[in-house]
């Protein structure tokens, strides 16, 4: 088994004026936490599943769960902690509700992640 080394600082030396700079640029403890909890949505593959769906076509909980081999129930669930989150927005026509991403944004982030798993 490899062990993983971290590299540490040989001599303590604090850089006051990075320091500053950082201290300046940190955003506050709540976004940080938001932050965070967005990015807990997408540790759910079913989550990334529905979102790829998404990218495609705005589609209806039957379509879902049919693309997806799971039942609707299953969906629906997802579905509203994706709704909940902001990720994904939802339109009624008849008696079908169909689903899309809510915004570029969630395209950029999954986009961006795939890229960086992509890298060599």
């Amino acid at each position: 088994m490899e062990k993983n080394n971290i590299e540490c600082c040989e001599k303590i030396e604090v850089h006051e004026e990075l320091l500053k700079i950082v201290q300046e640029k940190m955003p506050d403890e709540v976004k940080l936490y938001d932050l965070a909890e967005l990015f807990k949505i997408f540790g759910d593959s079913t989550r990334i599943r529905i979102l790829f769906v998404l990218f495609e076509a705005e589609v209806c909980v039957c379509d879902l769960a049919q693309v997806l081999n799971m039942k609707q129930s299953a969906i629906s669930h997802q579905l509203r902690i994706l709704k909940q989150n902001k990720l994904v927005k939802s339109r009624r026509e008849g008696k079908s509700v169909f689903y899309s991403l809510a915004d570029q944004h969630v395209r950029t982030i999954i986009g961006q992640g795939m890229e960086h798993i992509d890298e060599d």
